[in-house]
C-alpha cells in the first residue's frame, strides 16, 4: 500500500534534493596530510555504525577537546569530511558518523516470516531484510548518545571539552542530545528543525503508524528515492514528541550557538531557532541570521561564514 507524504513535507524535499546531492559530493575529494584519518565502528543498539575520527597529525595535548557531527536528511557523513578537517587542522579531534541504515553503516534487520517458536538457546536461521535509509528522528537521536558514549571510550578525547556539530534535520538532534547528555558542554547547530511534532501528528501519520502495527504496512525499500534525488523517507508517526524547541529548557551549562538562514524557507524560523534560543536559559547562548540566504545558502555562499561561525563558538568554549 502506497501512502502520499504531506503535501509541505513534499516541498521541504524537492528541496532538499540538489543542494545534499552537491554539498556531499564537493567534499568528497577532499584531503589533508596535516589531518589523520581513520574508520571506527560506533555501536548503537548492537547495531554498527561506521564512523570516522580526524585529528591533528601532530598534536601535543594528549587529550584534545572534541567535535561530534552527523548529517541531516538525506546525508551521509562523506558530506561532512571538508568541514572535519577544517575543525581538525585547528587542533580538534572531530568524529563523524553515519546513522544507522545510512552510508556505511549497518542496517537494523526485520523477519521476513515470523520468528520460529521453538528456540531455547536463542539462535535461529531465518530470512531478513535491512530497514535502510529511513528518518526516523527517534533512532537517529539514540544514534547520537551512543555516538557520545563511545567518545568516552577514546583515550585522545578530552571528556570535559565535547562540543556537537548539527545542520538542518541534526540541528534539532544536537540540542536534544545536550538535554539528554549533561557531559556536552558546547552546540553549533545551524538551520536546525527544532519541531517536529507537526508532521508526527497529521492524519497520515496515524494511518501509516497504525497499518505498521497491524502488518499490513512494511518499510520503504533501501535506496527508494520519495522526491526527486533526495534518499529516504520519513516514518511520519515518529516525530510525534520530536521537540528540540521543548527539550531546550532543559539544558544546563551548555553554551549554544543557534545560526539561522534569514530567507528559510522550509519552515518559519520564528517557530524553530528563534523560539529555542528564546527559551534557552541553561547557559551562555548566540543567536546568528545570516542575510539574504536561504536554507541551502548555508552549504553553498555561506558554508565558510557558518564553518567560521562554529570555530569560534568551539573554540571560545571547548579550549
Amino acid at each position: 500500500m502506497v501512502l502520499s507524504l504531506p503535501r509541505f513535507l513534499t516541498s521541504l524535499l524537492i528541496l532538499l534534493s540538489p543542494v545534499l546531492v552537491q554539498a556531499q559530493d564537493s567534499a568528497a575529494g577532499t584531503s589533508s596530510d596535516a589531518v589523520e584519518e581513520r574508520q571506527v565502528d560506533i555501536y548503537s543498539e548492537a547495531v554498527r555504525m561506521a564512523g570516522t575520527v580526524f585529528m591533528p597529525a601532530e598534536s601535543a595535548e594528549e587529550r584534545l577537546p572534541t567535535i561530534l557531527m552527523a548529517h541531516g536528511w538525506g546525508g551521509t557523513a562523506a558530506g561532512l569530511r571538508r568541514d572535519a578537517i577544517t575543525f581538525a587542522r585547528n587542533g580538534y579531534l572531530v568524529v563523524t558518523f553515519d546513522y544507522r541504515g545510512w552510508g556505511e553503516s549497518d542496517a537494523r534487520i526485520m523477519l521476513s516470516e515470523p520468528q520460529q517458536a521453538d528456540t531455547p538457546d536463542g539462535r535461529f536461521t531465518a530470512e531478513v531484510r535491512e530497514i535502510r535509509e529511513i528518518v526516523d528522528p527517534v533512532d537517529m537521536s539514540t544514534d547520537w548518545l551512543n555516538a557520545l558514549h563511545w567518545l568516552h571510550g577514546e583515550p585522545r578525547v578530552d571528556p570535559e571539552r565535547i562540543g556537537l556539530w548539527g545542520t538542518s534535520q541534526s540541528g534539532g538532534y544536537v540540542v536534544w542530545a545536550a538535554a539528554h547528555d549533561p557531559r556536552v558542554r558546547a552546540v553549533h547547530s545551524q538551520v536546525g528543525s527544532f519541531d517536529g511534532r507537526a508532521l508526527g501528528t497529521s492524519a497520515e501519520a496515524y494511518q501509516q503508524a497504525t497499518l505498521r502495527a497491524r502488518g499490513e504496512l512494511g518499510y520503504p525499500e533501501p535506496g527508494e528515492r520519495v522526491v526527486g534525488n533526495l534518499r529516504g523517507a520519513p516514518i511520519l508517526s515518529r516525530f510525534a514528541h520530536h521537540a528540540p524547541v521543548d527539550d531546550i529548557r532543559a539544558i544546563e551549562g551548555v553554551a549554544i550557538q543557534i545560526v539561522l538562514a534569514e530567507n528559510e524557507e522550509l519552515f518559519d524560523n520564528r517557530d524553530h531557532g528563534i523560539l529555542a534560543h528564546a527559551r534557552y536559559q541553561g547557559g551562555l547562548k548566540n543567536l546568528v541570521i545570516i542575510p539574504d540566504i536561504s536554507h541551502y545558502g548555508i552549504y553553498q555562499e555561506a558554508r565558510e561564514e557558518a564553518q567560521q561561525l562554529a570555530l569560534d563558538w568551539f573554540d571560545a568554549h571547548l579550549k
